[in-house]
């Protein structure tokens, strides 16, 4: 292309170029406003999208249309009380009602309180065992030795005693006279002597049933020599002057532990 031919092309151009109608300050303005506009819009898409979304999600984890009218709220539903432990079965039990103590499958025949000095019913352990040992007779005032003997305790520091009730070996499974404590026939309390070790549980029921035929007081007590009473010989209720008084070994064997 020859020299004359390029400079009448562009002689040409600008005698048909067109000046801009707005400066290049607000050029660059309206491309800051398009930028803007497409940001916003492409935020608003976004939230609409996440919206829909949301909305799909609560759909299908509720089908039925949010009415939750008709369920209770989970504070409303009714719950359960903490069940508390229930105590472990006793090793032994007696039920003075029956007059009989049960240990180990075995029924041994008792004979509890009198009326006059019921029996305390409630768990208690065994705390001691002595070979031999004094427990009252008669109204507290009269003690006698009594072979076999087991401690009990109770949670309230009561203490109580299980032994030989040599006064009147009838008397178990049949009537009560002692003074609280709970006698056994010789042969059976030797037994559960050699059964429960101290910390074993006994827990004693029931009431016993009132035997008015058998009283210890001096006036029901016909043909019983009573302490200081005349007659010489010093016997406990249920025994005569002339009845035997069996042997006891007087050498003490106790084993204890501490209450808890």
């Amino acid at each position: 292309m020859s020299d004359e031919l390029a400079s009448g092309l562009r002689e040409l151009a600008q005698d048909a170029e067109t000046p801009p109608s707005v400066s290049g300050a607000e050029i660059r303005l309206r491309a800051v406003r398009r930028r803007r506009r497409r940001f916003r819009w492409t935020a608003v898409t976004v939230a609409g999208a996440c919206a829909a979304a949301s909305l799909a999600l609560v759909v299908a984890l509720n089908p039925t249309g949010g009415d939750r009218e008709d369920r209770p709220s989970p504070a409303a539903s009714p719950t359960a009380p903490p069940s508390s432990p229930s105590p472990a079965a006793p090793d032994a039990t007696v039920d003075l009602s029956r007059r009989m103590l049960t240990v180990a499958g075995r029924e041994l025949p008792i004979s509890s309180g009198s009326v006059r000095y019921p029996t305390a019913g409630g768990r208690m352990m065994v705390v001691s065992k002595d070979s031999v040992k004094a427990l009252p007779m008669f109204a507290g005032k009269y003690l006698e030795k009594v072979a076999w003997v087991i401690g009990l305790r109770a949670a309230d520091g009561t203490t109580n005693f299980v032994g030989t009730l040599m006064a009147d070996e009838k008397a178990p499974g049949n009537y009560d006279i002692t003074t609280g404590w709970i006698g056994l026939r010789r042969a059976d309390a030797l037994w559960l002597y050699k059964q429960l070790e101290p910390g074993a549980v006994i827990e004693i029921r029931g009431a016993a049933t009132p035997t008015p035929a058998v009283d210890l007081s001096p006036s029901a007590t016909e043909g019983t020599v009573l302490p200081g009473g005349t007659g010489g010989a010093v016997t406990s209720p249920g025994r005569t002057a002339d009845s035997p008084v069996p042997s006891v070994s007087a050498t003490p064997s106790v084993a204890a532990v501490p209450a808890e």
